[in-house]
């Protein structure tokens, strides 16, 4: 495990490096989780993360994926404020160029998006051109109230997306989805049936949901769907108003837990063996053991 301090706007926190390393004859690439802190200085966080899928790169990363909301505070009073377009935003020049720079696929956890007036929380996916590849509003907004828990409503200051979306990786198909869309299967079964090798989440799961729903759906929709899920969350920061769960983790086809980190802010390097995945699929094949003549799941074309 390599260490290093982090710098002042990790809070000072220890940044600890993990990776595992892959067999030459894995099938695959490896993937960097960036948990890292998010602070109210917006400069300072894409800064931030830019040196960390710099140092994804050096550590031999094909793929850095960042948290939801790695450029904000997750507040909805403060989302408008700092919204910005897609693709010609700061933030989304920033990624751009540090995909071109580092030739590494970027998906850039998600930010507050400014279109005709309103907000989405939105995903932008970057391949080593610099290209925009991909861009993912979320669907599902986060509209809880758990008595004594989690009261936060999302709909107050944000659009919903409308569709689902994927991109490539050396032929390996990835659905995207930010935080809340992870509970909802009838998605993720859309993106199974699209093919989809890998789903990813940016999240930021809180301290009433993350301690008993995290885990647990992570790997749920990984065994449902038979294919990789990971998940990037910002790290925790006791004093913020909205605290987030962390534990960033990728969860095999299988559901086991590949690797995980704690709450604090910390990368984590992942070597994904996609050939695992076809084993999982021909043992047990559920996707040809479904009742499609009963029950099927289907996507609704809509007009936006």
């Amino acid at each position: 495990m390599l260490r290093r301090k982090s710098n002042k706007f990790c809070l000072q926190v220890l940044c600890s490096y993990k990776f595992r390393m892959a067999s030459s004859e894995s099938s695959g690439f490896r993937t960097a989780l960036l948990q890292m802190t998010v602070t109210a200085d917006k400069k300072a966080n894409v800064s931030m993360a830019l040196k960390r899928i710099e140092l994804a790169k050096a550590n031999g990363c094909t793929l850095a994926i960042l948290p939801e909301c790695f450029n904000s505070p997750y507040n909805t009073a403060l989302f408008k404020k700092y919204s910005e377009s897609v693709p010609d935003g700061e933030t989304c020049q920033a990624l751009s160029q540090a995909a071109k720079k580092n030739k590494i696929y970027i998906v850039g956890g998600s930010i507050p998006e400014l279109c005709d007036n309103k907000v989405y929380n939105t995903c932008t996916v970057w391949d080593p051109n610099g290209n925009l590849i991909a861009k993912h509003r979320k669907m599902h907004l986060f509209d809880i109230n758990v008595p004594g828990g989690m009261c936060f409503k999302e709909s107050d200051a944000l659009t919903a997306g409308n569709t689902i979306n994927t991109f490539e990786i050396n032929s390996k198909k990835i659905g995207l989805g930010i935080c809340y869309d992870m509970r909802f299967p009838e998605m993720a079964t859309l993106y199974r049936k699209k093919g989809c090798d890998m789903l990813i989440y940016p999240a930021a799961f809180n301290m009433t949901t993350g301690p008993l729903h995290w885990t647990l759906l992570i790997r749920a929709r990984a065994i449902d769907n038979q294919l990789f899920v990971a998940t990037a969350s910002p790290a925790r920061v006791t004093d913020s108003k909205y605290v987030a769960w962390g534990h960033s983790m990728i969860v095999d086809p299988w559901g086991k837990i590949l690797d995980e980190a704690t709450e604090k802010d910390t990368d984590l390097y992942i070597d994904l063996d996609f050939s695992a995945r076809e084993n999982i699929r021909q043992q047990i094949p559920t996707e040809f053991q479904r009742r499609t003549d009963l029950y099927d799941t289907v996507e609704i074309k809509n007009k936006y």
